[in-house]
């Protein structure tokens, strides 16, 4: 699945809800499941891991959703190495 198909789906499955709830309230459950994602780093769990960064992948697509960003559009930003020095991997100082 690429990252345009997951966005397509989380359009699919959440988007009136999440255009119900709007911008800010979206983007404040983006910021907690980092805080989830931050407690499983801590603990180390690789099902937690999984569970939090998907949940991050999700609220991530639903805010882009809902703000017309194109997610792999938003990525190609990266697809010639580091913006700034173009290599792979990064030299920048």
């Amino acid at each position: 699945m690429t990252i345009g198909d997951f966005q397509d789906l989380m359009a699919r499955i959440y988007l009136d809800r999440d255009a119900r709830r709007g911008v800010h309230a979206t983007f404040s459950w983006l910021v907690e499941e980092v805080g989830e994602l931050s407690r499983a780093l801590r603990t180390g769990h690789d099902e937690a891991l999984r569970e939090e960064m998907a949940d991050v992948l999700a609220w991530l697509c639903s805010l882009a959703n809902l703000t017309g960003v194109d997610l792999e559009e938003a990525a190609s930003k990266y697809a010639n190495g580091c913006p700034k020095c173009s290599r792979k991997p990064c030299r920048c100082p």
